[in-house]
């Protein structure tokens, strides 16, 4: 084999690899298959997506309530945490992610997360065998008394600004007006029952000598909701008539 065929024939290699190599990345080949959103099933994938921006990468420390309590997760349980998975809060921040409310979920998916949450942060004896209030209200309540349990079990640490006392620990008020328009009857009711670890608030047992009684919950929360605030949006006025009959 003289030069120029070696030449060619090491050309003829070169380009034969060189085929290859686009070949294998050639447009519309198929590539490995992309797992589907629906078809995804890892509790840890889940929650990353869809719901550690709110309630932390640990499920603590984010802006909505704390899902690693064992407290919240032992009143509330799986099937309640399913709901609000898949329909969202009525009147909270909180979307629907159930595919049936709007959402990109399966009920599998929900369901994943609802008991991934459950396995991961509960503990059986979260509640040392006390008979707690119900996680939603059941009983019919009366303002005047909740504001006599807000003055007796927390204004000690929710005062207003102008009333603090240096000696207690003063977690801010709770009573505006604005910030209770954005918080639900449920919303308030769940973070009396389950505190807040992270930023020591304590659950229903640790406002006083004796622990909250469902009435107590009920009578609470209603009184915090009367102080609302009620935002109506803006009406624009009926056109006039002039008298030509235009409308201004």
């Amino acid at each position: 084999m003289n030069s120029n065929q070696k030449m060619r024939f090491m050309l003829a290699i070169l380009s034969l690899a060189l085929f290859s190599a686009v070949a294998c990345k050639a447009p519309g080949k198929p590539g490995p298959a992309e797992e589907r959103p629906e078809e995804v099933k890892d509790f840890n994938v889940l929650y990353k997506q869809n719901c550690a921006a709110c309630h932390g990468e640990q499920g603590h420390g984010g802006i909505a309530i704390s899902l690693a309590n064992p407290v919240y997760i032992a009143l509330a349980g799986q099937q309640q945490i399913a709901k609000a998975t898949a329909e969202g809060g009525p009147g909270e921040l909180m979307p629907a992610f159930g595919k049936k409310h709007g959402g990109f979920l399966t009920n599998e998916q929900v369901e994943i997360l609802a008991s991934g949450i459950v396995q991961r942060w509960g503990q059986a004896n979260a509640l040392h065998g006390v008979a707690a209030p119900s996680y939603a209200a059941t009983l019919t309540a009366n303002p005047a008394a909740g504001k006599a349990v807000f003055e007796s079990a927390c204004v000690r640490c929710h005062q207003d600004a102008a009333h603090q006392n240096p000696k207690v620990r003063n977690a801010g008020p709770i009573t505006d007006p604005d910030f209770l328009a954005l918080i639900s009857d449920q919303n308030l009711r769940t973070t009396i029952l389950t505190g807040k670890p992270d930023e020591g608030m304590p659950d229903w047992r640790g406002y006083g000598a004796q622990p909250l009684s469902d009435q107590q919950v009920t009578d609470l929360v209603a009184w915090l909701a009367s102080q609302r605030r009620i935002h109506t949006p803006p009406t624009a006025p009926l056109p006039t008539a002039t008298a030509q009959g235009e409308q201004k």
